[in-house]
């Protein structure tokens, strides 16, 4: 049986892993905790959630809970998540981490930190999304430089970075397969008398709006026709259920950097 915690327990994200985790075999809920100035600080996870006393009470600090279980599920907020990756590679344990918005210092720092722990970091766990890079790994290879690449991500109006993890990492699939160096092609934004789109480029355009929970479209455009790829999640849950999906598989793997691609056997 693998013994979770459950990093931002009080959050909508968190509450929809508690409730994955109660649905799933093989797994159970051991801790919890928020940042010391939640309200759900002292509550009981599964009432906080929605479904009812667990017997575990949401902790102020990963300190107060990091020794009661196996892996660590993370979908705060960047700065965190790598104080909490610190913490888990003191105590060896491992750890699934769904936040998004890292710095390439922040990035680094946990990929050297999980030379001491097992990591799983996707910046969104969704099965689907993850097929979805493999789709456009082939479409990209097939279309080649005569399509122009444009990606349209859409998500809720709550939501703090931009573009979304997910959104970088298509366009880092797709800028792979084309052979282009992603972060000398990539352009966020275009306004005014901006010339004649190149080649190379691919574009990634953000939308925030009301409760979108998250769609992404990558769409190939060519002369006379163009090929849209796109994935739309209408429920948290298919994050939650990845993420405990990732817990299950990495609780007894060696200390090392792993992906969704990993999980689902797909690298």
């Amino acid at each position: 049986m693998v013994k979770a915690i459950v990093a931002g327990a009080g959050g909508r994200m968190g509450g929809r892993i508690i409730n994955m985790i109660t649905a799933t075999k093989g797994i159970e809920l051991s801790g919890a905790f928020e940042r010391p100035d939640s309200d759900t600080v002292g509550k009981d996870a599964g009432v906080v959630a929605g479904i009812g006393e667990l017997g575990v009470p949401i902790a102020d600090s990963i300190d107060k809970v990091i020794d009661a279980g196996d892996v660590i599920i993370d979908f705060t907020f960047h700065e965190a998540t790598v104080k909490h990756a610190e913490k888990a590679a003191e105590k060896a344990k491992a750890m699934v981490i769904g936040t998004t918005g890292f710095s390439p210092e922040e990035y680094s720092r946990i990929e050297a930190l999980s030379k001491s722990f097992p990591c799983v970091l996707a910046p969104n766990m969704s099965v689907g999304v993850n097929l979805l890079y493999k789709l456009l790994e082939m479409a990209a290879k097939v279309l080649g430089d005569d399509y122009d690449v444009e990606i349209v991500e859409a998500h809720h109006r709550m939501k703090k970075d931009a573009p979304s993890g997910t959104a970088l990492q298509l366009g880092k699939v797709v800028a792979a397969a084309l052979g282009r160096d992603f972060d000398k092609v990539a352009v966020f934004e275009r306004h005014g008398l901006i010339g004649e789109r190149s080649r190379q480029e691919i574009g990634i355009q953000t939308i925030r709006a009301g409760d979108i929970v998250g769609e992404h479209t990558v769409l190939f455009g060519g002369i006379g026709e163009r090929v849209e790829i796109t994935h739309k999640a209408s429920s948290r849950d298919t994050f939650a259920k990845g993420a405990v999906r990732a817990a299950i598989w990495v609780k007894d793997r060696s200390a090392g950097f792993y992906n969704m691609q990993d999980v689902l056997g797909l690298s």
